[in-house]
């Protein structure tokens, strides 16, 4: 049946603990907001940091500006517009939507705090909290691995974890980068990792919950499809 045969970007298995964390992740980053909000100057962690990563020399930096790359708009759009023909390759037409909107609204959400918050740093003017690189690519990883969670059935525990530690290697990926690179203080980066964590659970429950609305009114009760 039409209705059955969908599946769900956000499993029923992994609301749970994923709503915790979302949760959580839009508290840090309601809290770092507040802390640095209009501020134009590392704090005493960032700084401690900054000292050990900032400035790496070949072939670190050439790792950290290929990295960067990804989260350039030229970048981006290559990343998302595969992650988006894999779904449909496989079928995944929630997928899809999903890679576009919650990547999307994730950075959205970014550059909004960027101007409510109003961090600056390198003294020119430049908004730095949340990092938009690392909210970008972490959301990213987020939906792909809820997507493979999906489709591979995996239980709460491990699909958690799955989706969790995806999240966590390619913010801390770009994490480094942007921070040795001198582009965001490692508060910045904390910031667009949460922000991700925040924005796409919470997307991905209303992909599904706005596709099961749709195919409720095109689907009669025994599964036909309505003309």
């Amino acid at each position: 049946m039409i209705g059955r045969s969908v599946r769900a970007v956000l499993p029923s298995l992994l609301r749970g603990w994923l709503g915790v964390a979302a949760a959580l992740g839009a508290l840090v980053v309601v809290v770092l907001g507040v802390l640095y909000a209009g501020d134009g100057k590392p704090g005493v962690v960032d700084a401690r940091i900054w000292a050990v990563v900032e400035g790496v020399g070949p072939p670190w930096r050439y790792v950290a500006l290929g990295t960067d790359f990804l989260g350039e708009p030229v970048g981006a759009v290559m990343l998302v517009v595969a992650a988006v023909t894999g779904c449909l390759v496989l079928r995944c037409p929630r997928a899809a939507v999903l890679s576009v909107v919650g990547v999307g609204l994730t950075v959205g959400t970014a550059k909004l705090l960027k101007h409510l918050v109003g961090r600056t740093i390198h003294g020119d003017g430049n908004l730095s909290y949340p990092s938009g690189h690392t909210a970008f690519l972490t959301a990213l990883a987020l939906v792909v691995a809820l997507i493979a969670a999906s489709r591979l059935g995996l239980g709460r525990t491990v699909g958690t974890l799955l989706v969790l530690a995806s999240g966590l290697v390619a913010g801390a990926a770009m994490g480094w980068a942007q921070v040795a690179l001198g582009a965001h203080y490692p508060t910045d980066v904390l910031g667009g990792w949460c922000t991700a964590l925040a924005v796409v659970p919470a997307t991905a429950w209303l992909v599904d919950r706005a596709s099961d609305r749709l195919v409720g009114r095109t689907v009669d009760p025994r599964g036909q499809e309505l003309r």
